[in-house]
């Protein structure tokens, strides 16, 4: 107990004596977390929306002329025996028309004296949730467009393409974040505890001499880079929450955000970050420890 309380007793004189530095290293810790948290955040939403708007997902193939009940059910084996979907769904110039009355509401008049001959018949194809790949998505497509009857195959490919290439592009911004985050720790913490290392080599050295146990001289260096790392991740984390809230509430009602339903990170995931920080910072002083006392 009293070897624990002299650790903590010199931890807390090493703060003090570097105390700029250790600002400085909070600071950076802080702004580091921030950073890859708030991409991690945003990628997260991106993929979460992605996948609401996945169950929405349809593929279109509009026919030439309407086909009798046989041909459709022929049409929908063809469609499972190329490839596993949730539904595919018929849809007549009458149910067409239908459907475009109750879209168009109040304005349905401008629909007056119009049939349905105008509208063409289609297959509506809904692929399975977890066909999420662009690729597959177009094989499908090609597919469909050889099926006998077909006119027009649509499926919004170039939203598609641009959502798939903006995923691609946060998740490398993620991963950059991620990288900066590791070497700005392990480097910053590890040059403060150079730093303190430094203020008190003879010290250190006189207690190795006197035959001190490696964790005295240690301990309360992993126990700054703990504090830095710990310290240092839940500031971020408080900021980047103060910036979600900012930004929900000044982009609150129908918009982008509630397009999304843009939320924070679940308290299982804070928890991961936090500890990640912090382990991140104690590596840093075991590495700056080991170079610096040769222990």
């Amino acid at each position: 107990m009293g070897h624990m309380a002299a650790i903590f007793n010199q931890t807390g004189r090493n703060l003090k004596q570097t105390w700029g530095t250790q600002i400085m290293t909070l600071f950076t810790v802080s702004l580091s977390v921030l950073i890859f948290s708030f991409f991690f955040l945003v990628y997260l939403n991106i993929m979460r929306g992605g996948e609401k708007l996945q169950d929405d997902l349809r593929i279109i193939v509009y026919l030439d002329n309407e086909i009798v009940p046989a041909m459709q059910a022929q049409m929908e084996k063809k469609i499972r025996e190329f490839t596993t979907v949730e539904k595919v769904v018929y849809i007549s110039k009458d149910q067409a028309f239908k459907r475009l009355e109750g879209q168009l509401g109040a304005d349905r008049d401008v629909l007056a004296g119009l049939g349905s001959d105008f509208l063409p018949p289609s297959i509506e194809v809904y692929p399975q949730k977890n066909l999420s790949s662009l690729t597959q998505i177009k094989e499908l497509s090609e597919y469909l467009a050889t099926l006998p009857g077909t006119s027009k195959v649509q499926y919004g490919q170039s939203w598609l393409e641009r959502f798939g290439y903006f995923t691609k592009l946060l998740r490398l911004i993620v991963l950059s974040s991620g990288g900066l985050l590791i070497l700005t720790t392990t480097f910053i913490v590890s040059y403060t505890i150079r730093l303190t290392v430094a203020a008190r080599h003879d010290e250190l050295e006189a207690l190795r001499l006197l035959g001190a146990h490696s964790f005295y001289i240690q301990g309360p260096l992993i126990l700054e880079g703990l504090l830095q790392g710990l310290l240092g991740s839940l500031f971020g984390l408080i900021l980047l929450y103060s910036l979600y809230q900012w930004i929900t509430t000044r982009f609150s009602g129908p918009g982008f955000l509630n397009f999304l339903d843009f939320t924070f990170f679940s308290p299982l995931i804070s928890v991961l970050i936090l500890l990640t920080g912090t382990l991140l910072c104690v590596g840093g002083s075991l590495l700056s420890i080991r170079k610096a006392l040769r222990i």
